[in-house]
């Protein structure tokens, strides 16, 4: 004899036993749509907030969902009942070594004092979009059922606010492939840590450097107290390979207590919700690469898609309040290609920073930290220097791989030699033709001086 399957249990049966004597076409509901960067802390906050005894927890499915599941969709269906089902979990990279874990969508029965309220918290979507985290509160009618969901929405925003799972950290918003099988609208990004005698630009940009950004972050209390504005723009420019990302690395590592928010330029339509983040999230950075590429002079443009972008930057730069403690890093290689509007005017931009070619000294200190410990005697650092006059500091990085590979090869094993060196020289800038000098940022080194 067959063993009964047990009943399917409706969403809506649920609810009815939780409300009692209350219609439930008589509820009374209240919602919140969070974004989907705060779906960690949104469900962090629940936890902490509709736990412990009394507090029923329940998973809910519909077979066909493609809109934002609410308690008017719980209401008996008959094609589409939504069904209480198993918990289901998503794991979610936070950047931490474990990830968070966020439930898909739930139902939360509780009391609050005698009264009975629910809480439904579902992906919004339309049309299998989604487009962020669904919270809605259903209460009985009446003064007292209204305070309770006011309540709770005021205290779950307060532990959202304060938890902030990705402040502090370099981020982006995107959502790639993950072979580990992780979700997340977010991409952590876990960048090396540059330390400040990794940095070899000259005494100027470093001067330059420190008192636009160290020491601007260290006053910004200070001149907020006299009413001063507290954001700031900067542009970093220069030719390819001469550190700009290098040094956004750097800031990175050394602002623990700042959200850096990474903008490529195939991301600016993204960018009302970078800036929406970096003020939730502030004191931010906000990094954006390549940044002729959005904000190039209006006559170089191919139409009005491309000018809606530079003014969308613009606006968004400009919305900013003067108290936001926001700091902008722009990057560009060509920067005579940027509109007036953005790079000569205060408030957006309000420090340019060149980065230039290395010189004797930048390259001597190049060729010591890339060497990455291995021995090379003063002849032949002083020899390479000489021959890589014009060349940036992302070619000499190459140079010294490529020269301990060549000793490696030999066998030799811990000493550079200026065999190694020349066999690396011969191979970057010739061996490849000119193209690969100028793919490797060698196209100012004179042949000449190498041969």
């Amino acid at each position: 004899m067959k063993k009964k399957r047990p009943a399917l249990v409706v969403a809506e049966a649920a609810l009815k036993k939780h409300f009692g004597k209350t219609r439930l076409q008589d509820l009374v509901t209240s919602s919140r749509t969070f974004p989907i960067a705060a779906r960690v802390d949104t469900q962090f906050a629940l936890d902490k907030l509709l736990s412990g005894p009394g507090v029923k927890l329940y998973g809910v499915h519909r077979q066909y969902n493609h809109d934002t599941l609410t308690f008017a969709n719980l209401l008996q269906n008959a094609h589409d009942p939504a069904l209480i089902s198993p918990l289901q979990y998503e794991e979610v990279d936070i950047g931490d070594v474990a990830p968070a874990r966020c439930l898909r969508q739930g139902l939360w029965l509780s009391l609050s004092g005698n009264a009975p309220f629910a809480v439904l918290m579902s992906c919004a979507q339309n049309f299998g979009r989604t487009l962020g985290g669904h919270l809605e509160i259903a209460v009985p009618p009446g003064e007292a059922g209204a305070i309770a969901s006011r309540c709770l929405f005021d205290e779950l925003e307060a532990i959202v606010r304060k938890t902030s799972s990705y402040r502090g950290k370099v981020i982006s918003l995107e959502q790639p492939d993950r072979y580990t099988g992780q979700t997340g609208a977010l991409r952590v990004h876990k960048l090396r840590s540059v330390s400040r005698e990794e940095v070899i630009l000259p005494a100027k940009t470093l001067q330059l450097l420190d008192r636009n950004v160290k020491d601007f972050i260290a006053q910004r209390e200070s001149l907020q107290k006299i009413g001063m504005p507290i954001k700031k723009g900067l542009l970093f420019y220069g030719p390819p390979g001469t550190g700009k990302t290098h040094t956004i690395h750097y800031l990175a590592s050394q602002l623990p207590d700042h959200t850096t928010l990474l903008i490529t330029a195939e991301q600016v339509g993204l960018l009302d919700h970078y800036f929406q983040l970096a003020r939730f999230l502030q004191p931010a950075m906000i990094v954006i690469e390549d940044v002729d590429l959005i904000a190039r002079k209006r006559q170089d443009m191919y139409g009005p898609c491309d000018e809606s972008l530079l003014n969308k930057l613009l606006n968004e730069m400009d919305g900013l309040r003067e108290d936001a403690a926001v700091l902008f890093v722009l990057t560009t290689n060509h920067p005579e290609n940027l509109e007036a509007a953005l790079a000569s005017r205060p408030g957006r931009v309000d420090q340019a920073i060149e980065f230039p070619l290395p010189d004797d000294k930048g390259r001597r200190q190049l060729v010591r930290l890339y060497a990455c410990g291995l021995r090379i005697s003063d002849e032949v650092v002083e020899s390479l220097v000489k021959k890589t006059k014009g060349a940036s500091a992302a070619f000499i990085k190459e140079l010294m791989r490529r020269s301990a590979q060549f000793n490696l090869q030999d066998g030799k094993r811990g000493s550079l030699t200026a065999n190694d060196v020349d066999s690396a020289l011969e191979e970057m800038l010739f061996a490849g033709g000119s193209l690969n000098a100028k793919l490797l940022g060698a196209s100012g080194v004179a042949r000449e001086a190498v041969q």
